[in-house]
Formats: C-alpha cells, sequence, structure tokens
C-alpha cells in the first residue's frame, strides 16, 4: 500500500511490513513518521501487510487499510488505528468502521468491504511475498534489497535504515555525478 504523496521515479522504496494490531508496529510508527520527515518524497514508504495469527483483528485491518487506501486515505488511517491497537483489540472489526467515519471515510462500504472480502487477495499476497522473502514479524522493514528485522528489538532500527537509505541514496547521486 502506498498513498503518500507521489514519490519521484527515482525515489528509494522503503517496505514496511507491518501488522495493524501490533504493539511494536505502534511504537513503530515514530520511526516511521522521522523517516517521511527527513527524506521526503526521496523515499517511498511503502505499507506491506503481514498480519499475524495471534492477533484476531489483524487480517480484518489488513483488509480495512486497503479500503482506506481506496478511499484515497491509507496512511492516515494506518495511523490512526496503530494509534489506537488496544481499542482494536478490545473491539473489533466495529472499532476499524468507527476510525473510518472518524477520518470522514464512507463507513457503510467499510463494512460491505470487510464482509465481502474485495481486498482478502492484496492482503494474501503481501504475507505471501513477506514470507518468501523471510519476514517473520513485524515490524520488518525492506529497503535496498536488505532485511531489517524490528519484530525481535527496535533498539537502533530506525539508525540502520537512516545508515542504509543514507548509503543507497548517496550511491544514486554519485552515478548520475
Amino acid at each position: 500500500m502506498s498513498d503518500s504523496s507521489p514519490a519521484r521515479a527515482d525515489a528509494l522504496v522503503l517496505d514496511v511490513w507491518c501488522e495493524l494490531q501490533c504493539p511494536d508496529c505502534r511504537t513503530a510508527l515514530d520511526d516511521v513518521r522521522a523517516l517521511r520527515a527527513r527524506y521526503g518524497d526521496r523515499i517511498e514508504l511503502r505499507l506491506r501487510h503481514f498480519p499475524l495469527e495471534k492477533h484476531k483483528h489483524s487480517f480484518a485491518a489488513a483488509q480495512a487499510a486497503e479500503e482506506a487506501l481506496e478511499q484515497g486515505k491509507g496512511w492516515p488511517y494506518v495511523e490512526a488505528v496503530l494509534e489506537r491497537v488496544a481499542e482494536l483489540d478490545r473491539q473489533g472489526e466495529p472499532f476499524l468502521v468507527e476510525v473510518a467515519r472518524e477520518l470522514g471515510l464512507d463507513a457503510e462500504e467499510f463494512d460491505t468491504a470487510l464482509i465481502d472480502g474485495r481486498h482478502i487477495l492484496a492482503v494474501d499476497a503481501d504475507q505471501a511475498e513477506g514470507k518468501a522473502i523471510g519476514v517473520t514479524g513485524t515490524p520488518t522493514y525492506v529497503i535496498g534489497g536488505e532485511r531489517l528485522d524490528g519484530g525481535k528489538s527496535q533498539e537502533g532500527l530506525r539508525a540502520r535504515v537512516e545508515d542504509v537509505a543514507d548509503r543507497l541514496l548517496a550511491g544514486r547521486t554519485a552515478g548520475q555525478a
């Protein structure tokens, strides 16, 4: 999922493998915001879904995020849900629809999307790709082909992402000179 402002064609892609019921992903949200502020349009942030079986509402939340993207507010929706993971844990799907309503999205369409499963294939595809490249937990970042796992510890994770991004962006600049 990527609905940030259109990145430049030469932007570096940072895939953020995330699960919307994951407390660690909630913590990582500050890192994502800092990365967005630091790099602007030089990096395209893409949310990739990796719902974990231990969180019973995570698959529905991933589908809801896809519906929010379709309605033009993917990242704002993701951030709003992550800010309140405890509420998602307690309330489940009604909470997902409530957040949509709070953001001015078509809540009725959200409810319908969760019932008809129109986004299941997108979520399944992300999860399958994540497993294929070795994602085992969330958050996990993939940038320039390098996988940085934050599922076990987020200690120094943003700095590691920045190191890789800086190196890759410097290489692109040097290649253009």
